[in-house]
């Protein structure tokens, strides 16, 4: 046999106190207890481990999966409001200068009369679009301000609902004076 025997099994042929057959006959048994032992115990706790790693890989997934189908309705979500703002966008033709406050800067939008008095009622409303500005009726912007309230820039329209309740009471104070709607500054 070209197994290699333990140095006491070694002793104990030498001695003449055990037969070569015993020998091998105790090799193979500690081998087959070594085969059961490893192989019952080893397999399931290797089993185990590949099965947590499967289990862990698979919620990863999922959450990167359910990140990227979110980031792809953002965007379906943008895409939409923009279109609506393409397509429902109100020509603006005027001379008169309509200022406002968007990204911290005071943009000016050339509007007339009309528009004006629209603005001032709610009935239209200013978005971004791109680099500059544009007016949207008021049924356009709210299905703006539901896909992509970002691109609302200025809504007079949601402005009066809080204005409506006033906070303290110089608000209760202040709001007996009105102030026009025509006000140019």
């Amino acid at each position: 046999m070209a197994k290699a025997i333990n140095p006491l099994q070694e002793q104990l042929l030498k001695a003449g106190l055990v037969k070569k057959s015993k020998v091998a006959q105790v090799a193979r048994e500690q081998a087959k207890a070594r085969n059961a032992k490893g192989g019952g115990a080893g397999p399931s706790e290797i089993e185990l481990e590949a099965q947590r790693a499967r289990a862990e890989k698979a919620e990863r997934d999922r959450a990167l999966e359910a990140e990227r189908k979110l980031q792809a309705q953002q965007k379906e979500m943008l895409a939409q409001a923009r279109q609506i703002i393409r397509e429902r966008k109100v020509p603006r033709s005027g001379e008169s200068e309509y200022r406002f406050t968007a990204d911290g800067a005071i943009r000016t939008l050339l509007i007339d009369a009309d528009q004006r008095r629209k603005l001032a009622a709610g009935a239209l409303v200013i978005v971004a679009s791109g680099d500059s500005y544009d007016l949207l009726p008021r049924v356009a912007a709210d299905q703006v301000l539901a896909r992509a309230p970002q691109l609302v820039v200025l809504d007079h329209g949601q402005a009066e609902a809080d204005a409506e309740t006033p906070t303290s009471e110089d608000d209760a104070y202040y709001a007996q004076f009105k102030v026009p709607d025509d006000l140019i500054w």
